[in-house]
């Protein structure tokens, strides 16, 4: 249960980061505000559960940052046609491997 709760962390702060973009916008609807708020109010609701499952703090914070960041260009990509280039890309593929580097020092 502890990375399902990580993972919701991940999506509900994505989710409001990516609403964030939205509310920014000339004559934005309120309901992106209130998008950003519930969705930065789950993420850490949920990065509390993971932490009480026993989740380590550095490892929850390092995983929920890195693909949030990747995650986040990834998608601001998709949805708004942000610049994606190949150095960025290359950070990506650096923050997924240093995901994995992360996880498996936790097994030690």
């Amino acid at each position: 249960m502890t990375w399902l709760y990580l993972m919701g962390a991940i999506l509900t702060e994505v989710t409001a980061t990516l609403s964030l973009r939205m509310a920014s916008q000339p004559n934005a609807r309120r309901s992106w505000y209130t998008l950003v708020a519930v969705g930065y109010l789950a993420a850490f609701a949920f990065l509390t559960l993971a932490l009480h499952d026993g989740l380590g703090i550095g490892v929850a914070y390092g995983i929920w940052a890195a693909s949030g960041v990747a995650l986040t260009a990834i998608a601001s990509r998709v949805l708004f046609k942000e610049a994606l280039t190949k150095v960025m890309a290359l950070g990506i593929a650096l923050i997924a491997t240093g995901v994995l580097f992360i996880e498996l020092g936790t097994t030690h």
